[in-house]
């Protein structure tokens, strides 16, 4: 597995490397999950140090945690127990509900667009034009995933909404958390034509 551990506005010294690694090697470790790369991203800020962490494994999903503490070991450890349990709760759900993935996940390259949000304009004005203004560009991976699986990439990602090409017919789909707390799914076409 590859360690990318980095410091925000503060220096991560060799003891504090080594804690991360030993650490995350023996949170990762004991799933048997093929991980491929571990990122380790600790700041501090004024009286507070923050960890984030992010576990890539072979099969294509992502954990990631938050975690602040006063210490900065502190804060890593309790980032670490996230990503243990979030890693558990996959390990269980793969065992009981998905079959294992033997090959690993196919990522697509797209493009992001930033664009300039309208609430800086008064109501009453009408806009110059119906042209959205890009303030950003950028690149995104999109993973072929079951749909299980992005269920699954949602709720251990915690994001509120996953982009994936569906592995059944590579169509383009789209899980999100809705309001309710229940996961809304869009299969637009079906892969039908």
């Amino acid at each position: 597995m590859q360690y990318t551990v980095t410091g925000r506005h503060l220096t991560v010294g060799t003891e504090l490397r080594e804690h991360v690694e030993e650490r995350l090697e023996s949170a990762v470790g004991k799933f048997e999950l093929r991980p491929t790369e571990a990122i380790a991203i600790l700041s501090r800020e004024t009286h507070e140090f923050t960890s984030e962490i992010t576990v890539r494994l072979s099969s294509g999903i992502s954990v990631q945690s938050k975690a602040s503490s006063s210490d900065v070991f502190s804060a890593f450890d309790d980032g670490c127990e996230k990503v243990e349990k979030q890693l558990r709760r996959y390990k269980r759900r793969l065992k009981n509900h998905h079959r294992e993935r033997t090959a690993p996940v196919e990522f697509h390259e797209a493009p992001t667009f930033v664009l300039e949000s309208s609430e800086d304009q008064p109501e009453d004005e009408e806009p110059e034009t119906l042209q959205p203004v890009v303030i950003a560009e950028m690149e995104t991976r999109i993973p072929t995933l079951s749909v299980g699986e992005a269920v699954l990439q949602l709720e251990l990602a915690d994001a509120p909404v996953l982009v994936f090409n569906n592995d059944a017919h590579g169509g383009v789909n789209v899980v999100y958390r809705r309001d309710d707390r229940n996961i809304g799914w869009i299969a637009p076409n079906s892969g039908k034509k």
